[in-house]
């Protein structure tokens, strides 16, 4: 290269042009560190938040450490018993508790009573309650109302038998009764069943058989036999005061004045005979039958005439009406004051509609000093 390009004009244009070409690179340079720097602050900005964003999460795990506080709970609620041991030392601080447990604390309170009867006090308890248990004898005492009696005479009775079935079909039998009074004793017999041409089929046979006294008649045994079923047999036992059956092994408690299906008229006439004005009123009276002993109520109807082959006779009507979750059948007895009080028809009524009705043809009394 010519030594004329470096000749001093030309130098200094060259330097001023290095020098000027310098300056705008520190410029260029200048600003683009520059502007970097603003963008790198607001991504470092934001790498920030991010960090306090997820710090949160860090109280999670810490949620775990409660269970274990809740589990030490259990251990103060120990602690109660001990009290119990001052309620033991006398009754009465357990009457004094449940007081202070209204007005003042529901919770405390609460706990040394739940305590207290788990340790010691359910042992009186249970025996002061098992005291009133021989309570319930009274009960029976008052059922078994005591009436005066005057048992009527020894008598045999014809009777005529209607029966309407509950689809209403319909058919007639006969039936015989005989009582026989003995002063002391008693015994009784019914027979009801069909009459054929030359014999006589008997559907239901009811036989009853004990004393006399003043309470009226107190049957001793009684047996029930049905066409094509066994007999069966009631046992009154008044010295064990009992009834118990042949068909089930349940034993029922005796009550005076308790009587069977077959003696229950009687019974009633001999009250009638005794004093009329022992009728007004429920007449409740212990009845055995072959699987169970159940509490007839009677009530007087009224004073009804009765149509018979015998004539028209004036009767005193009375009821044992249905009794849910007892009995549902109805039995109406009449009982005629002229003829000793003697029943003069039976009639039973049942749930599904059926009749039966045995109605007196014929009285025949066989004390010579019956009225």
């Amino acid at each position: 290269m010519p030594d004329s390009f470096f000749s001093p004009p030309r130098r200094r244009t060259v330097i001023f042009v290095a020098v000027i070409g310098a300056l705008h690179y520190v410029a260029l340079e200048w600003l683009t560190s520059h502007a970097s720097m603003v963008p790198l602050g607001q991504d470092h900005a934001q790498v920030v938040s991010m960090a306090l964003i997820a710090e949160p999460p860090k109280p999670v795990p810490v949620a775990p450490p409660p269970p274990p506080t809740l589990r030490p709970l259990p251990e103060p609620r120990l602690p109660p018993p001990p009290p119990p041991t001052e309620l033991p030392s006398s009754e009465s601080a357990q009457l004094t508790a449940p007081a202070s447990d209204a007005p003042e604390g529901p919770v405390t309170p609460a706990a040394p009573a739940a305590s207290a009867p788990a340790i010691t006090a359910p042992a009186p308890a249970v025996a002061e309650a098992a005291a009133p248990a021989p309570a319930p004898p009274p009960p029976p005492v008052e059922q078994a109302r005591r009436y005066k009696t005057n048992a009527p005479a020894s008598a045999q009775f014809d009777l005529h038998v209607d029966r309407r079935d509950a689809d209403g079909t319909k058919w007639q039998g006969v039936a015989g009764m005989a009582w026989e009074n003995r002063g002391d004793t008693y015994q009784l017999k019914l027979e009801v069943g069909l009459s054929m041409l030359i014999t006589r089929i008997n559907l239901l046979v009811l036989t009853s058989e004990g004393m006399i006294d003043g309470s009226g008649i107190v049957p001793v045994t009684a047996t029930e036999k049905r066409k094509g079923r066994a007999q069966t047999a009631t046992h009154f036992n008044r010295d064990a005061k009992t009834i118990t059956f042949s068909a089930t092994t349940a034993t029922v408690p005796w009550q005076e004045g308790a009587q069977d299906k077959a003696t229950v008229p009687f019974q009633l006439a001999a009250i009638g005979r005794a004093d009329v004005n022992q009728l007004a009123g429920n007449i409740d009276i212990l009845v055995g039958e072959e699987k169970e002993a159940t509490v007839f109520r009677f009530q007087l109807v009224g004073e009804e005439e009765l149509d018979t082959k015998m004539g028209r006779l004036v009767t005193w009507h009375l009821r044992r009406p249905p009794k849910p979750g007892t009995y549902s059948s109805q039995l109406d007895i009449w009982l005629a004051p002229s003829m000793q009080w003697y029943p003069v028809q039976i009639r039973n009524t049942e749930a599904n509609g059926a009749l039966t009705t045995q109605t007196v043809t014929q009285i025949r009394v066989n004390d010579a000093t019956g009225k």
